[in-house]
């Protein structure tokens, strides 16, 4: 799996993904050259996926965010799920067991907006909606030992 040294390397990046080289190597203690060896095997063993930009959705006018359950009626999955990989609204939808097929996660500007995205699908699917309050665990790293 990963080492110490590569947990301090992702935890730090977890932190600030913007860290240089120069200043990630100190921060585990190691020199520049074996932070970049150590970075890329993590890279190509899929530990590390990508290096991402965090956006404030409300700073962009999206005000509220929506977690939707969403249940294709029969027949329908696969048109429901090509709908919702159109919709640029949606910034994550698992696909999941139980009775819905899909949990998406919306950020919109009103409740007229979130409706104009639910009537796209309306008749392929049935919904249910909740609006979010508060988020009081963000998206974190899984446990690293």
């Amino acid at each position: 799996m990963i080492d110490e040294t590569d947990r301090n390397i992702l935890m730090a990046l977890a932190d600030d993904a913007r860290l240089s080289l120069k200043e990630l190597s100190q921060r585990v203690n190691l020199s520049a050259p074996s932070v970049s060896e150590r970075l890329k095997r993590l890279e190509e063993r899929g530990v590390i996926r990508a290096f991402t930009l965090d956006v404030d959705p409300s700073a962009l006018g999206y005000t509220l965010q929506a977690i939707v359950r969403i249940r294709p009626l029969p027949g329908q999955l696969h048109i429901v799920q090509n709908l919702l990989d159109q919709v640029a609204e949606l910034v994550e939808c698992d696909k999941v067991t139980g009775d819905d097929c899909f949990i998406a996660r919306l950020y919109i500007r009103s409740m007229e907006h979130l409706d104009r995205i639910l009537d796209r699908i309306a008749e392929k699917a049935e919904t249910n909606t909740a609006i979010v309050k508060a988020q009081p665990v963000r998206r974190r790293l899984p446990p690293l030992a």
